[in-house]
């Protein structure tokens, strides 16, 4: 699946991207009230579709649902296993509105949400939408979906579903080595699991720019001495991780043979110092 990769520099789109992780960060608070919990937080997650981010369908007034942001069409789109299904813009209204809108066309349909479950969304500032570079970012998330899942695939321990977590807008699969950590609760489901943490973020606080990330939990002793390839680099501020820019990606005409050997090396050099 090698391709042309499109570019994702955040100065150009950080204010619609702000806007597309908000709109991720609403969908995701409905499913999290409704779906039944998770390990490690999965029922929080959304999921990469060939038009966008969806759910995936869950129970809710005796029906199912399924909320996608249809970025194609720049909808969202609900539909129930009832049968019936609605689409609402995701142009041109502040977060308040897009909240009532979603409250509204379910209460139409004898779904009443908590009252107080958009209660950290409300605002009256327009969200901006560039519809450019949201078709960019979802050909790059469909790219790294299935690049990731090919990754995946390749190994033979438990691993997590390739899955998108709104609260940090971070598309990541997790690998785990089969074993406890030790002096861990088992029945903690944050901090009981060996693992390595495989993602992708469009740039944050502590990297401006969109990246690729592999950490490791807990940290073990010389995760940071292997030496990465040309234009890898160890992040050590706060906490200790291999990036890999996405730009390094967009360059390239071997995208996906690039991270993949990426990923496998670090994975490798994971599963040595976790054994």
């Amino acid at each position: 699946m090698s391709t042309q990769l499109p570019k994702l520099t955040l100065t150009d789109w950080r204010m619609t991207r702000d806007t597309l992780h908000l709109y991720a960060r609403i969908i995701g608070k409905i499913r999290s009230h409704y779906m039944p919990k998770s390990k490690h937080w999965w029922h929080i997650t959304l999921y990469v579709t060939s038009r966008g981010l969806t759910t995936s369908p869950f129970p809710i007034a005796a029906q199912n649902l399924e909320l996608s942001l249809d970025l194609i069409n720049h909808q969202l789109r609900i539909d129930s296993s009832e049968g019936w299904s609605t689409g609402l813009s995701l142009i041109d209204q502040s977060s308040t509105e897009f909240c009532n809108r979603i409250s509204s066309h379910l209460a139409a349909r004898q779904i009443n949400l908590p009252p107080t479950l958009f209660t950290d969304f409300q605002s009256e500032v327009q969200l901006a939408y560039d519809t450019l570079a949201v078709d960019r970012f979802r050909k790059a998330i469909n790219w790294v979906d299935v690049t990731f899942k090919t990754f995946k695939g390749r190994l033979r321990e438990e691993t997590a579903p390739v899955q998108l977590f709104p609260h940090h807008m971070d598309l990541s699969m997790n690998w785990f080595s089969g074993r406890l950590v030790p002096d861990s609760d088992p029945a903690d489901e944050e901090s009981a699991d060996e693992q390595m943490n495989f993602g992708f973020v469009t740039g944050d606080t502590s990297i401006p720019d969109a990246y690729f990330y592999v950490t490791a939990y807990p940290t073990p002793d010389h995760w940071a001495d292997l030496t990465l390839p040309q234009g890898a680099y160890w992040y050590t501020e706060g906490w200790t991780g291999a990036i890999l820019p996405y730009a390094a990606l967009v360059a390239s005409d071997q995208p996906q043979e690039i991270l993949l050997s990426y990923f496998q090396q670090l994975q490798h050099h994971g599963k040595k110092l976790m054994s």
